[in-house]
């Protein structure tokens, strides 16, 4: 098994958008051939296009986008950039008179960091895919989905810190796979392997944390609303030959990587969603797939946490090191 980029899996293209001045942004992950779809949505406030679509009793066999947008339900109008510029190439389900291409899409909310009157558009969405004709590079931290992510909102946005959008993948043998994920979660995010916290809710010094989970339950009375504004919006991409069945199956196990990093997850004020996008080129188990879908994801969630810097008035992980270290 070896590192690789997100962009080495065969017929994928990538493209980010921001508004830094909004805090928000877009990415738009594109299979212009067409990619078997699946979704898993575990949140209780989700914000998506497409997804019903992506059942396996549905007729759409192949998607050719996924946008992972900031702006909340406002930046799904950023999908409709991405479905111009497709139909500009020709590209979609034939239905005589034009090609429609088939464009899901999820938000997560991030109106309070920036100017809330700027949300991911139709200019955005296309200039995102317009973009990713010439990155060849794995973007982190503060771009696209990622420019205005933040975590640990228990206590609302003065006791936050930044986040961003985070990717991983790795190769075993002709098997590729890749995680890209905007984390905004409303918990902490947590190294799996030491169940330490390394990035979440801090506390009045601003020098360490508290735990999201332990004020939830000192405060277990309290049923006023803990909206924040958040969400972990991301997806699984993979050169494996899956059915919709199993890309759905995928989407779903590879929420035990949000599980393994994310404390507490799948709250009411998450809209917690992941697509999968398999491209069918190599013959895979999808269990094992599914397992590594898990360990990618992981992997790109505390990337995005590593990858984000101080911004908006929130400090980043980076930057908590190193006042720590003073």
């Amino acid at each position: 098994m070896k590192k690789i980029k997100f962009l080495d899996i065969e017929k994928i293209k990538v493209g980010h958008c921001e508004n830094h001045k909004g805090g928000t942004g877009c990415t738009v992950i594109l299979c212009e051939e067409g990619a078997t779809g699946g979704v898993a949505v575990r949140g209780g406030a989700p914000g998506t296009r497409e997804t019903d679509l992506l059942n396996p009793t549905e007729m759409i066999e192949k998607i050719h986008a996924v946008v992972l947008s900031g702006g909340s339900a406002f930046g799904l109008d950023a999908s409709c950039g991405v479905m111009e510029y497709l139909e500009r190439k020709n590209i979609g389900f034939d239905v005589g008179v034009t090609k429609v291409p088939i464009v899901c899409s999820a938000v997560l909310f991030d109106l309070t960091i920036g100017d809330s009157k700027i949300r991911p558009d139709k200019k955005m969405g296309y200039e995102a895919c317009v973009f990713s004709e010439t990155n060849t590079k794995d973007l982190n931290g503060n771009v696209g989905a990622g420019c205005g992510a933040t975590i640990g909102k228990v206590l609302g946005p003065n006791f936050s810190m930044k986040s961003g959008l985070g990717s991983y993948a790795i190769q075993i043998g002709d098997l590729k796979i890749g995680a890209m994920v905007a984390v905004n979660a409303f918990g902490d995010v947590i190294d799996p392997l030491t169940g330490k916290i390394l990035a979440g809710v801090l506390d009045y010094n601003k020098l360490s944390f508290l735990n999201t989970e332990d004020v939830l339950i000192k405060e277990y009375e309290n049923k006023n609303n803990r909206f924040n504004g958040n969400t972990t919006i991301g997806l699984i991409v993979t050169n494996a030959k899956l059915s919709k069945n199993e890309t759905n199956k995928i989407a779903s196990i590879a929420h035990n990587g949000f599980a393994k990093t994310i404390y507490p997850v799948h709250t009411m004020y998450d809209g917690d969603t992941i697509f999968t996008m398999a491209t069918n080129i190599v013959e895979a188990d999808v269990s094992t797939v599914g397992m590594l879908a898990s360990k990618v994801m992981e992997k790109a969630v505390i990337n995005a946490i590593e990858s984000a810097e101080s911004s908006y008035g929130l400090l980043s992980r980076n930057e908590l090191l190193k006042k720590r270290n003073l």
